[in-house]
This record gives C-alpha cells, sequence and structure tokens, in this order.
C-alpha cells in the first residue's frame, strides 16, 4: 500500500522511529489523542520522550527488534513513521522494510493530515518556528480556532501540539524544507518567510534549494492565499501579499520601530488602512517581520484587528527562540536557537539595538560540518560582532566530520580579540569565574544542555 493512497482511517496504532525529535513528538502525541496505539525508539531520552512516556508512550532507546512492543508485530492497521535523520543502516528500519510494513517518513503523515483541513503552512529557511506559533496563537484567539504541528515548544501552550477544544477546519503546520519533505503538504495557504540557501548536502546548489520554494508556493490551494517577504525569488499564480520592514512597496509594512513601556512597538501599513502602535509580546526587528506575515494571513482568514492585535501583545514566543533565561537589572541571558549566519546576525542586531550600552558574550556550538563549511565566511562575519566569543566543537547531528572543517578553524579567522574554544564543561567552569554583562547561548545541537546550569549560577 503506498502512502499517497492511505487515508488515516487505514490505521489504528503508530510506531514511531526517532519519536524524541521535535516534529516527531508532536504526531506522536496527536495519534495518543486520537486513542491509537503509540510507541517508539529513540536515541537518547529527552524532555520530549519524557513527556511522551508521561502520557503512557512506550519508549525504548535500543536500536534492538526484540524491544519492541508486541502488538506493533502485527502488520495490520500498522503505521511505521520515521525522520530522514534515521540512518538507512538501522536494524529496526531494516525489519518494518524487510517484513513489509507500511513505513512512512514523518512529512507523508503531515501529509495525510494536511489533506483533511486547510492547512496553513509556514515555510521559510528561518523564522517559520516563530511565525506558525504566533499563527497558531491568534487563530486560538479568534473565533476559527485551529490544531497545529509546530516545530518548537510554544510557551503560550507549552507544547509543540495544539489540539483546538472544538472541531476546526484549519491546521497550521510547520514546513520543513529539508529533504524536501514541505513538498509533500497540500497547504490552503502558506507563509514563506525566507529562502536562504541551506541544506546544501540535500540541494546541489543554490538555484536548486530556491526552486524547491517555488515548488512549495505552486502547492498553495487557488482560494487560498500565499504571503512572501517582499523581495523573495518566488514566481507563483497564487494571490499573493508581501511584507517587509521600512518598505514603500510591500503590501504589508512596518515603521517606527521601537521599544517602548516593555514592548516592542511598530505602525503597520496594509493595503485596508494603518494599524498604528501594534504592540509585540517578544522583541526582535525578525520578528517585526514574523509578526508582519501573521498579519496577513490574518487579513486574509476575516480575523478582526482586536483579535490580532491581542494576540501579538500576548504572544510570548517559543523556547529557545530569544528565550530570556535570566533578566535582572544587571544580568541578562538570552538563549537562541541561531544556526545559519542570517539568524545570527537578525540575533546580534536585536540584541544591540535593545542593549546598546552591554558586553556582549556568546556561547555558539555549531551545527552541521556541511552547514559550516557551506557557509565559512557568514559564521565568521557575524561571530566576529560578538565583543567575546567561546566557541564549541561542531555538533555532527547525522553527519560524519569533513576535513578542516572544525571550530578551531573557524577560531582562527573570527576577528574577537577575546575569543576561546572550550567544550560544555569549559563553558560551565569559565562562568564559574567571570559573569558577563550579557549573556548569549545559540545553536541548534545540545548547547541547551549547559543552560540550567549556568541559570542557576545568576539566579
Amino acid at each position: 500500500m503506498s502512502t499517497k493512497k492511505a487515508i488515516l482511517s487505514d490505521f489504528k496504532r503508530a510506531y514511531f522511529i526517532g519519536i524524541g525529535g521535535i516534529g516527531m513528538s508532536a504526531l506522536a502525541k496527536y495519534f495518543k489523542q486520537l486513542n491509537w496505539n503509540v510507541a517508539g525508539y529513540d536515541k537518547t531520552a529527552s524532555l520530549l520522550t519524557k513527556d511522551l512516556e508521561s502520557l503512557g508512550i512506550e519508549i525504548h532507546y535500543e536500536d534492538d527488534i526484540s524491544l519492541i512492543p508486541l502488538s506493533f508485530l502485527s502488520k495490520e492497521n500498522s503505521l511505521i513513521v520515521y525522520t530522514p535523520a534515521v540512518p538507512s543502516d538501522h536494524s529496526e528500519l531494516i525489519f518494518f522494510k524487510t517484513n513489509g510494513f507500511h513505513i512512512a517518513k514523518r512529512s507523508e503523515v503531515l501529509g495525510l493530515i494536511s489533506n483533511v483541513s486547510k492547512t496553513i503552512a509556514i515555510a521559510g529557511t528561518h523564522g517559520k518556528t516563530t511565525t506558525s506559533s504566533m499563527m497558531s496563537w491568534i487563530l486560538a484567539q479568534s473565533e476559527l480556532g485551529c490544531d497545529a504541528f509546530l516545530g518548537g515548544i510554544a510557551v503560550n501552550f507549552n507544547s509543540n501540539l495544539v489540539l483546538h477544544k472544538i472541531k476546526t477546519e484549519y491546521t497550521v503546520v510547520e514546513a520543513d524544507e529539508f529533504d524536501r519533505s514541505f513538498l509533500q503538504l497540500h497547504p490552503y495557504s502558506a507563509i514563506i518567510t525566507s529562502v536562504d540557501p541551506d541544506h546544501l548536502d540535500i540541494y546541489e546548489n543554490n538555484e536548486e534549494f530556491v526552486q524547491g520554494f517555488r515548488d512549495f508556493a505552486s502547492l498553495v490551494n487557488p482560494q487560498g492565499w500565499l504571503i512572501t517577504r517582499e523581495g523573495l525569488p518566488i514566481v507563483s499564480n497564487q494571490k499573493r501579499y508581501t511584507y517587509a520592514v521600512d518598505s514603500n512597496s510591500a503590501d504589508y509594512s512596518a515603521f517606527n520601530l521601537k521599544f517602548y513601556d516593555g514592548f516592542f512597538q511598530m505602525d503597520v501599513r496594509t493595503p485596508f488602512g494603518m494599524l498604528l502602535n501594534v504592540k509585540l509580546g517578544i522583541p526582535g526587528i525578525h520578528n517585526a517581520e514574523n509578526a508582519l506575515a501573521c498579519i496577513a494571513m490574518a487579513h486574509t482568514l476575516g480575523i478582526d484587528e482586536q483579535t490580532i492585535r491581542a494576540g501579538l501583545e500576548s504572544f510570548l514566543g517559543v523556547k529557545r527562540r530569544f528565550e530570556y533565561i535570566v533578566r535582572t537589572d544587571d544580568f541578562v541571558y538570552i538563549d537562541d536557537y541561531a544556526h545559519h549566519p542570517t539568524e545570527l546576525k537578525a540575533l546580534i542586531d536585536s540584541v544591540k539595538l535593545l542593549y546598546p550600552d552591554k558586553k556582549i558574550t556568546g556561547v555558539f556550538q555549531p551545527h552541521l560540518f556541511s552547514r559550516t563549511k557551506d557557509f565559512f565566511d557568514g559564521f565568521v562575519e557575524e561571530l566576529s560582532r560578538l565583543d567575546e566569543l567561546l566557541l564549541m566543537p561542531i555538533y555532527p547531528a547525522r553527519e560524519l566530520p569533513i576535513p578542516g572543517v572544525t571550530s578551531d578553524a573557524l577560531l582562527q579567522k573570527v576577528k574577537n580579540t577575546q575569543k576561546h574554544l572550550l567544550n560544555h564543561e569549559q563553558v560551565i567552569n569559565f562562568f564559574s569565574q567571570y559573569k558577563p554583562e550579557l549573556l548569549l547561548t545559540i545553536g541548534a545541537g545540545n548547547i541547551d544542555l549547559i543552560i540550567d546550569n549556568l541559570r542557576q549560577k545568576w539566579l
């Protein structure tokens, strides 16, 4: 049975290989809510797997066929879900393939779900998690409501899965470009925040990467809308709005950005008039752009101005996206998931705008050898803007080392006068002797393991 012909009612149980991933865990919780039998494997225990286990989901942490629950050894009504990050020689994956089970990538399963609702898909190299969480929060405050599958833990929901209290026709989905996953979706409407090249281990070159987003845009339902940041090389026949900060030509534009009375504020010009003094619950120039995209999408859905304003002002962000860990008069600690030079630039620009007189100490863990190689000069340029840099070894994730691509090579090129190459333990020890004015921990690997240790030092 092929995935394209399958429907969710074909199944009653789901087994996840890589269940602890942020996207996989949302699907696991979703199927558990449908009263399916759910279980899975992951390489290591985490806060996400502990959360799943608290819901009664059985998880094991060894690649061992004998640990698969007996009920999942039957092909009937069993859906096996995996991510592209799982190696092809994984013994459990091989077992299910060899024995003719119905196997689907996470993106294919999201495609099945998006095919039976009005899916609002949020795509882009940067900003898609925050934008999808923000859009979900605005919808949740409206009469429309929504379900949502998010790529991070939204603070307002304290979850990466949102299920509306009553049935809703809208589903917000974070559309991931990795492995061309977003091409499995069936979007009613979509937002594209950015197409800065990434994942060049998957896409052959920059043009092919951009073409992936063009292909995604072509999937938008003719009755829906495509919302894109102004200037993106996306050609589409869909109904379309553009947005940008300080633009005279975008359909939606923000002006007069300022930090006032504890809130980021902006004036917004729309095709329907001006919105003055719009308050944002989270800071950052990049988040002003994310908010513009959500305002445009909300207008296409008929959501009223009061609900939009209230949703933006009360939105608390996503964990590890410009997340304040400590904020006192004499010390600020911000944690951020940034792992691409463009994201680093947005983070550092925003920090410098908010705290122009503070010395910025950044701890950065590069993510993937291939990304470090592909954007080496960009990383050098942005990391050099920090007043002090603590650089950690590259987090490999699914990759093998690339000769000559190391954090030490990166450290030699950055222009900071204060720079250090340290591992997890050494970073913690470093701050036992030194207290910075403003601390950033940055990266998409396992740098989050040191957050609690650092937090305790300044509480």
